[in-house]
């Protein structure tokens, strides 16, 4: 239950436009901290990468990341409120997110948050992981209000939402099997990339020509605005497998260029679709695959041709990081949203808009 001190604390804040929040992200393998003023203005954005870690594996190991997270996490903590010049004591309030993600890595960034909440006296909120990453964008341009559609692509979702209100992320459509950056991993390792495979099939694409047909027809926007990329991974295995079959080089660029081309593009038609039908100006993209070169400029050109305009964060507020998660529960405080105790646990699938 939340002491007096804490309630008394928690309508302060509701009613302080500059105020300061830690966040701490922990989902996956990065461990970070970050000092946000007033949902838009970052402090300080400290990140420890694993992925020097986990590239010996092919892969992130969530016994791994966890074990990571705790020896990171403490010394990460006190370099952001170190590099935003802050005390543990000015802060307002401590954000974590408590899922969507590995459930492991989860309960250390959540663990170690309660405690130092707990500890500071102020109060903890609890963030919806997908929704810091539409969050990333206020960061990004501080004049950006809703209401706009937003395409989340990352490693483990790829979604549409439509936000009509800082604190309403309404779902329209998404993926039905793999997330995006899952079939890019998945691609990567057919081909013998190494890991991180996203970014290197990115990178091989654009040495490539997109002159592979994976499908036999063109694959058009379905009226649930949903995508699927199973199909598309098990062609490209299928195609790798059968030119080494033969005993004919793999042209390992072409694959990945045509392979992005096919992914990204069904994805861009959704998305404008989905723009359409909610009738908005603007689209923000958010995920780590936000990042991906081609997804950016097909987005762009769509957007330019339709008439909407399209927005994305610099790539280190793509990727997972903690600012974007202060950004959040500060716009959630402001409506008294999202206020934990002690009793908060970590979930690995939550809702948009579920109950803690």
């Amino acid at each position: 239950m939340y002491t007096q001190e804490i309630q008394e604390k928690w309508q302060a804040l509701r009613h302080k436009p500059d105020a300061l929040v830690m966040g701490v992200e922990s989902s996956c393998d990065e461990t970070a901290a970050a000092v946000v003023r007033g949902g838009r203005e970052i402090l300080s954005n400290v990140i420890a990468s694993q992925i020097d870690i986990h590239k010996r594996f092919g892969g992130v190991v969530p016994e791994v990341a966890s074990r990571n997270h705790t020896l990171a996490l403490p010394n990460v903590i006190d370099e952001a409120l170190r590099v935003a010049d802050v005390q543990a004591s000015e802060l307002d309030a401590v954000a974590v997110t408590f899922g969507a993600g590995l459930i492991g890595a989860l309960l250390v960034g959540v663990s170690s948050a309660k405690a130092f909440a707990y500890a500071i006296k102020k109060p903890l909120v609890a963030v919806n992981h997908i929704e810091a990453h539409v969050a990333a964008n206020y960061l990004a341009d501080p004049a950006l209000q809703p209401p706009f559609t937003a395409l989340v692509a990352s490693g483990g979702h790829t979604l549409l939402l439509d936000i009509p209100d800082y604190n309403a992320y309404v779902g329209l459509g998404g993926t039905l099997d793999d997330a995006l950056g899952e079939a890019f991993d998945k691609v990567a390792r057919v081909l013998g990339l190494p890991y991180p495979g996203g970014p290197n099939v990115e990178r091989l694409a654009r040495q490539g020509k997109a002159n592979i047909a994976f499908y036999k027809h063109p694959k058009g926007v379905r009226n649930d605005l949903s995508v699927s990329y199973s199909g598309l991974k098990t062609a490209v295995v299928n195609h790798v497998h059968t030119l080494r079959q033969k005993g004919e080089k793999v042209p390992v660029a072409d694959v990945c260029a045509s392979f992005t081309a096919a992914a990204v593009d069904l994805l861009v038609k959704t998305a404008v679709e989905a723009v359409r039908r909610q009738c908005r100006q603007k689209l923000v993209l958010a995920g780590g695959v936000a990042a991906n070169g081609y997804l950016r400029d097909r987005l762009a050109a769509a957007g330019k041709a339709n008439g909407f305009t399209v927005q994305f964060p610099p790539p280190v507020l793509c990727t997972d990081n903690a600012a974007m998660v202060a950004s959040r529960a500060y716009f959630m405080a402001r409506a008294g949203l999202g206020l934990s105790d002690l009793s908060l646990n970590a979930r690995s699938h939550i809702p948009f808009g579920g109950d803690l």
